[in-house]
């Protein structure tokens, strides 16, 4: 099959397996009488993020650690840049800052754990254990904070689980086989998107690293892509938001460390001289945004698309490729 096609066909496997794992998910847990939190926080919040556990695990496993890497750190600039950046060009988003000043910070320690883990030269297991643990404990944590304490970020994981529901309740095993399908779908969708990403870099002679914080790190993030801009187009950036911050706590805390315990993965130096600093420059820009006024608008968003141009020129034009 020719590389393009694979490309192709893998991403739309992991966007449609992505979408059906999750609204399956979903179905079963409201079956089951489990809370819209509940559903929001664990199901609709790992769920979104599957296609990049499955395709970092394929590329670490088939010998590609650079773009099981470039995937997280890129799904993290993209999720800013691009996804979020679109969301409030559609719909400017207002913060409610009590929940930000607790996500800001669990933002802040990802991203900072991930490129203090990076500087070591190896996230080995030992470090994808601390990883892991630190999301199960953010999970908790936020948990029990929205469970005695609720406010807005509640009621948005709330709504990402009702945004997964179908127009009518699933039967119980209809709701199973679109989980299992999507599962599927996913599986079949990284290894096919891998295979023509590896091939593609090797023939263009750009970087596995490069097309891993492109290529694969933007394929693996449409389910985030699509839920944010239906969202934003209804009106609802708040739910985009949530979704982006989300995300890149799970990213580099759940996919980064369940990958790593997998397999350790060695840290090329073009992601230390060059990605890492600016996955934590978009992090801090996305919390400067927030905490001037609590609002993300219209010129923020345009200035995080632009900021993604840029980004992309760096990496194949402005001189990026020796990065990699």
């Amino acid at each position: 099959m020719p590389a393009i096609l694979e490309i192709v066909l893998g991403m739309a496997l992991l966007l449609g397996g992505g979408e059906a794992l999750v609204r399956g998910a979903v179905a079963i847990a409201r079956r089951l009488g489990l809370s819209p939190l509940i559903i929001g926080l664990t199901l609709v919040g790992y769920g979104t993020s599957t296609p990049e556990l499955v395709a970092s695990l394929e590329a670490a496993l088939s010998g590609v650690p650079d773009i099981a890497l470039g995937n997280v750190v890129g799904s993290n600039i993209a999720n800013v840049l691009l996804i979020l950046g679109l969301a409030v060009l559609l719909s400017p988003v207002r913060i409610e800052p009590t929940s930000f000043r607790r996500d800001a910070v669990a933002l802040s320690v990802s991203a900072l754990a991930a490129a203090g883990l990076a500087w070591t030269g190896e996230v080995g297991r030992l470090a994808g254990l601390v990883l892991v643990g630190l999301v199960v404990l953010y999970t908790v944590q936020t948990y029990r904070a929205e469970t005695a304490k609720p406010d807005e970020w509640g009621a948005i994981l709330a709504a990402e689980s009702e945004l997964k529901e179908t127009a009518r309740p699933l039967d119980v095993r209809l709701a199973i086989l679109l989980a299992l399908g999507g599962i599927v779908a996913t599986v079949v969708g990284a290894g096919l998107l891998i295979d023509g990403a590896v091939t593609v870099a090797r023939g263009l002679g750009v970087s596995e690293l490069v097309i891993g914080l492109t290529l694969v790190a933007v394929g693996t993030s449409l389910p985030e892509l699509a839920t944010a801009l239906v969202a934003a187009w209804r009106g609802h950036a708040e739910l985009a938001y949530g979704n982006v911050v989300g995300s890149n706590i799970y990213n580099v805390l759940g996919i980064l460390g369940v990958t790593a315990l997998v397999s350790p993965l060695p840290v090329p130096p073009g992601l230390l001289a060059f990605d890492l600093p600016v996955m934590l420059a978009v992090t801090a820009a996305l919390i400067l945004f927030a905490l001037t006024g609590w609002r993300i608008g219209r010129r923020e968003g345009a200035t995080l698309l632009a900021g993604y141009l840029v980004y992309l020129w760096m990496l194949f034009g402005g001189g990026g490729l020796p990065f990699g």
